[in-house]
């Protein structure tokens, strides 16, 4: 993984900005609640299903994770 980094989200494609934003932010907020970093991803990308104006795959489905998967709560 990247400079030591743990983790990284990544996209398979070019994706919106505003959508990043929105995908960055509750996947940050996920992780500061304790979710794994793989759960975390997962329940953003089904939330943007949920909404009307976010449902379509471009939106959602490049974003992949590479790396620690675990919660950081359990590297302890």
């Amino acid at each position: 993984v990247l400079a030591g980094a743990e983790s990284q989200i990544m996209t398979l494609w070019k994706v919106d900005d505003t959508a990043t934003g929105e995908v960055i932010i509750e996947y940050y907020r996920r992780l500061q609640s304790g979710e794994g970093r793989t759960e975390a991803l997962r329940q953003v990308q089904l939330e943007f299903l949920r909404r009307k104006t976010r449902q379509h795959p471009f939106f959602w489905a490049s974003f992949i994770l590479n790396g620690d998967w675990r919660s950081i709560r359990e590297k302890g």
